[in-house]
């Protein structure tokens, strides 16, 4: 595989909760300026991958390494200049309202006792247009449905305005147009303005639609990466999911479409 720059990697990572452990010295490169999938069956450890790269999580064994230093090494808020983190099932912090929540994005670019600048305004205000959620700023959150939830989290990592952005199923809760909408907004995001993003999806068309590389996880291990059309075969999502399909292009991306076939026998 030929090798590509990267600013995030994790080397000989151990991951897991207490006892349980869902990778094993697993190494994994975000390559610099692509749009990643990370890819796999319920379980094989791609939220826990991300949670790590993040330093949402520390790896039981093995180190995550941002611009070539060990990321605990930085403070937090260095951290979270340069990355930016769609958790899942991000929990609210109390009763506030939709532009506040957008606005905690801007918290790691303000300097100590400085007052809410132009800047971050704008950065606000920007996020929330690119995600359909002007009209809900004064909206509580907790009164938003499900998808218009999502749909704020999001904006509030867009304000982050980090370069390397990490998204936990970001199209979760999300209506077919809007996860049209958010993933055509990722893959502007990075071929226009260079941005750095890997996300967990489970939908593989549109993983293979908008990604530039894929990450496709099985048990902990990587079982291949690259390309949508170099690796995504038959052969492939019968090895991740144990299940039959056939690959077309796809008639409007050119990119492949699985077509599933069923469960193979057992």
């Amino acid at each position: 595989m030929t090798q590509t720059a990267t600013r995030l990697r994790g080397e000989n990572l151990s991951l897991g909760y207490g006892k349980k452990i869902v990778a094993h010295d697993l190494t994994v490169a975000i390559p610099e300026g692509h749009f990643t999938a990370i890819i796999g069956p319920n379980g094989c450890g791609k939220s826990t991958l991300l949670r790590t790269l993040s330093r949402l999580m520390t790896p039981l064994h093995g180190n995550v390494f941002l611009d070539g230093e060990i990321i605990q090494r930085f403070a937090s808020k260095e951290v979270a200049r340069q990355i930016g983190l769609l958790a899942q099932n991000a929990t609210t912090p109390g009763d506030i309202s939709v532009q506040e929540l957008v606005a905690r994005g801007r918290y790691p670019h303000q300097p100590l006792f400085t007052r809410w600048r132009k800047e971050d305004e704008e950065a606000v205000t920007r996020a929330m247009h690119a995600t359909g959620i002007t009209d809900l700023a004064r909206q509580s959150v907790d009164t938003l449905s499900g998808g218009q939830r999502q749909r704020a989290w999001i904006a509030m990592v867009l304000a982050q305005e980090t370069s390397i952005m990490l998204l936990d199923e970001p199209t979760t809760w999300l209506d077919i147009s809007h996860q049209i909408d958010l993933l055509e907004l990722l893959s502007d995001l990075n071929r226009t303005k260079g941005y750095t993003l890997a996300a967990v999806l489970h939908d593989l068309n549109q993983a293979c639609r908008y990604a530039t590389h894929i990450i496709a996880l099985r048990d902990g291990k990587i079982v291949a990466e690259g390309a949508p059309k170099a690796i995504v075969t038959p052969d492939l999502i019968e090895r991740i999911y144990g299940m039959r399909c056939v690959i077309i292009d796809d008639p409007v991306a050119g990119t492949p479409l699985v077509v599933p076939l069923g469960k193979r026998a057992v």
